[in-house]
């Protein structure tokens, strides 16, 4: 036996002190129970314990109501409820010869009278309760899905952290947040009797059960109590600030009954204690999309449940009751947070033709809390693996979630915060609303004021994971992402997505925005020291394995089997697009893959940071490449595994070619051509002289001036400066913006050169970043090629390294395996190597390449 505590003691409820007629040490024993029943004893609850916040003195000697009536004196009491803590035994069911069972009444023999239980008053008067299974009782151990009706489990429900805030066994369970409360080897049930005459005292209890075979009845403890209404039966959710005094730190993790060292209810669980957010509220039309909130670390927004008479306990021993805090007042260390009660519909639609729009959608109340709509997360969980739901958490503080236009949520009554967005092209908003007791449907207005997508731009993700395709479409259209790639992959021992792959699906939109987002699943290809690569848009079957060469992408064990170049060249050959995912990391491979010309593009990524803008580093090793003349497109990919990170934060446009339709095809093809741009927010055109990105321009010997023309719009972050990119090098720089810039130059070149243009930006509280990057413009002077001396030894050192990765501590596949691979390595570098001989450069050999001349 054990003390059973579930949190602190109602001051509602006392114990009733009792003798059964036997002891838990004579239980085990007893043949009027089932072998079952008896083994389960030592797990019955004993001594002081709380259950449902009501207290309870368990002693030595139960009640057993098998046989034969059973009566206990009580010192006279008064109260106008009584909680019985008690349990059954299981009785056997009435099986046919066929195994079948009838009358079908289920293991909890449903409304079967098990006893009676009659108060006697000191007058002489009695009060008969009938007490039925699966109404006033159940058994100890019970089938899933045999609650009963009237009664509840001993411990009340609580929550429970997620994995990655408080590490668990049953990772699964833990997203649930909420903890499976009423599985024990030994439950009790706790039932609540309303006694019809509260001013009568109460003498003494009988027990009598109905003298069936089997089911006996055990009665553990007995309490009592006057409270207001039914004291098992909690309200729905509330909300309060609780303020901590200086210097007391905010303690979030939960005990293994669910509960806060600060703060507790009795009759009522806390569900959530989060520091409060701190959104500008006289400013918040005026601040910026995803914005991130303060912090207030010293009070502490927290959700709960509770009778109307519960109390809270506090670190410092303090009791409040939750009538005293919701009445509002000011002295108290917790103050109420209007209640969200009233539903509202929310329609968001274009401005103009009226149509309803998928968006980014973000709610909250007048104390910084979030506000989801009934069929979403209220508690974002943005760690990696952990939720794959459609909400947002930007820098795990700014809750948003993904609609289809419309959306039910119960909002409080007064003013509320609303923030809605789609993509890089309509202006976001934020807005405050109004709510009153008679507000049942508020409809938003979002306005287009770019219009890159009629120029024949599209927009595309190139790096998502774990969502499922018809979650990836919404998200994507919440975002205005056209395409979303969605990648299968190995993890280790863990395989995703794998299911939706089937090399042949475009998941397209439907309804009012159809024709206008897809959704291809490719494969993300993986290798720890080699790199990565993503398959895009292939058909037939799935190019496997995944991942090689052992931990940690692969399982461990798992050797050196294929190479990055060969799985881009496989993916071509069924029809695919190959890009270098969160270029230019893991940097190793993609150097012989992008010498030998098996890659398309090469991807920018966010990291889950809308605010870092497109990294230096990326580009300056991107840069190496087309200072050697290998013209690869930029995309832009998120690589979106959690909550945290927004489809589209960074993404790719393309431009279809003029008069073809938008298909997933036609969007792989603008790849192809380079006519691409990468951004964070700004958008942009780049022609030199009147070409578009990725085109080849030639030039006769000695060279010649291009006009360069450019354009750049945004309605997200605010532009402050756009450059010219000459091989590498700042050629142009001008102040532009905030939100719309147009300009040109006459540039003189004289050997072969690559064009780019970059946009840079930022909000008045951020530092200036990259927000914006073209694809180059290839200009080919007769007599000269582009080839960086500098740069082209680092990359055949990146190749040179890769060999040694393969030759040495690489986990060795069959010879013939391994020889393929070197020979496909050795093909790559002897390419670039040939071509700086050729041009006469001079380069040092390590012993891969060493040889005489």
């Amino acid at each position: 036996m054990k003390t059973f505590v579930d949190g602190p003691a109602s001051r509602c409820f006392a114990p009733v002190p009792f003798e059964g007629n036997v002891t838990f040490a004579d239980l085990a024993g007893d043949e009027r129970i089932t072998e079952r029943m008896r083994q389960a004893v030592e797990h019955a609850a004993g001594g002081a314990c709380v259950m449902w916040g009501i207290p309870f003195e368990i002693g030595s000697r139960p009640v057993l109501a098998a046989d034969a009536p059973v009566t206990v004196a009580l010192s006279p009491l008064k109260a106008g409820w009584l909680v019985f803590a008690h349990t059954s035994d299981l009785r056997a069911l009435p099986t046919r010869p066929d195994g079948l069972i009838s009358p079908m009444t289920g293991e909890g023999r449903l409304n079967e009278r098990a006893a009676d239980y009659v108060v006697c008053y000191a007058d002489g008067s009695e009060e008969r309760v009938a007490i039925r299974r699966r109404y006033q009782v159940g058994t100890f151990t019970r089938r899933w899905g045999e609650n009963c009706f009237l009664a509840v489990a001993c411990q009340k429900p609580h929550p429970i952290r997620a994995s990655h805030e408080q590490l668990r066994p049953h990772w699964g369970v833990t997203q649930t947040r909420v903890d499976e409360n009423d599985w024990f080897e030994w439950t009790n049930w706790l039932y609540a009797w309303q006694n019809p005459h509260p001013d009568k005292a109460i003498t003494g209890l009988r027990f009598e059960p109905t003298g069936a075979p089997g089911g006996a009845l055990v009665i553990s403890g007995i309490s009592a109590g006057a409270v207001s209404e039914q004291p098992l039966r909690w309200r729905s959710r509330r909300k309060a600030v609780l303020t901590l005094p200086e210097g007391l730190a905010f303690q979030p993790d939960l005990d293994d009954a669910g509960l806060l060292a600060q703060i507790k209810l009795d009759m009522g669980t806390v569900i959530s204690a989060v520091p409060r957010l701190a959104y500008p509220a006289d400013g918040w039309e005026q601040s910026y999309n995803n914005q991130v909130p303060g912090q207030l670390e010293r009070e502490i927004l927290i959700e709960y449940t509770a009778h109307p008479d519960a109390c809270f306990h506090l670190w410092d021993g303090r009791v409040i009751a939750v009538a005293e805090v919701e009445s509002g007042q000011e002295r108290l260390p917790l103050q109420p947070v209007a209640p969200a009660t009233q539903r509202v519909t929310i329609k968001v639609v274009e401005k103009g033709s009226g149509r309803p729009v998928a968006c980014k959608f973000h709610a909250h109340g007048g104390w910084g809390e979030y506000l989801a709509p009934v069929d979403r997360h209220r508690i974002v969980n943005p760690a990696w693996f952990e939720d794959y739901s459609v909400d947002f958490a930007h820098q795990w503080r700014h809750q948003a979630t993904y609609i289809p236009g419309e959306t039910v949520i119960n909002l409080p009554v007064g003013k509320v915060y609303v923030e809605i967005s789609k993509g890089f092209e309509i202006r976001p908003l934020r807005k405050v609303i109004e709510v009153s007791a008679e507000t049942e449907e508020i409809t938003i207005e979002i306005e287009k004021v770019l219009h890159w997508r009629e120029r024949g731009w599209v927009t595309a993700d190139t790096h998502v994971h774990f969502l499922s395709p018809g979650s990836a479409l919404l998200e994507g259209a919440g975002e205005d992402v056209n395409v979303v790639n969605l990648l299968a992959s190995q993890w280790g021992e863990l395989m995703t997505n794998v299911g939706d792959f089937d090399g042949r699906t475009t998941w397209a939109a439907s309804g009012p925005e159809a024709g206008e987002y897809m959704v291809r699943v490719g494969t993300e290809n993986r290798q720890h020291v080699l790199g990565h690569i993503s398959l895009l848009g292939y058909n037939g079957r799935i190019i496997a394995p995944m991942t090689t060469g052992g931990a940690d992408e692969s399982a461990i064990g798992d050797p050196v089997e294929i190479l990055l170049t060969e799985w881009a060249r496989q993916c071509r050959q069924q029809g695919g697009l190959v890009v270098l995912p969160h270029f230019p990391n893991p940097r190793a491979e993609h150097a012989a893959s992008i010498v030998a010309g098996d890659i398309d593009a090469l991807e920018m990524t966010s990291w889950g940071d809308l605010y870092s803008g497109i990294s230096p580093y990326s580009l300056s090793d991107w840069y190496r490449y087309l200072n050697c003349g290998y013209r690869v497109a930029a995309v832009g990919g998120t690589d979106k595994m959690s909550a945290d990170t927004a489809v589209g934060t960074v993404r790719t446009y393309a431009r279809i070619a003029e008069g073809q339709p938008f298909t997933y095809a036609a969007w792989m093809d603008a790849v192809r051509r380079a006519e691409t741009f990468v951004s964070y927010g700004p958008l942009l055109e780049f022609r030199v002289d009147g070409q578009p990105m990725g085109a080849r321009i030639a030039m006769p010997a000695g060279g010649g001036t291009v006009d360069v023309q450019w354009q750049v719009s945004s309605v997200t972050i605010p532009v402050s400066r756009v450059e010219l990119v000459v091989n590498g090098e700042i050629r142009e720089s001008v102040e532009a913006g905030p939100w719309q810039a147009a300009g040109s130059w006459q540039v003189r070149l004289e050997r072969s050169s690559w064009l780019a243009l970059l946009v840079r930006g930022h909000y008045e509280d951020k530092p200036e970043i990259i927000t914006a990057h073209s694809s180059p413009v290839m200009v080919d002077v007769a007599g000269s090629q582009l080839l960086a001396a500098a740069d082209a030894v680092t990359i055949l050192e990146q190749i040179e390294g890769s060999l040694a990765y393969l030759d040495t501590i690489g986990t060795r596949a069959q010879d013939r395996a391994y020889r393929r691979m070197r020979l496909v390595l050795e093909s790559a570098h002897r390419a670039l190597h040939n071509r700086m001989h050729q041009a006469g450069y001079y380069h040092d050999h390590n012993a891969v390449t060493d040889h005489a001349g």
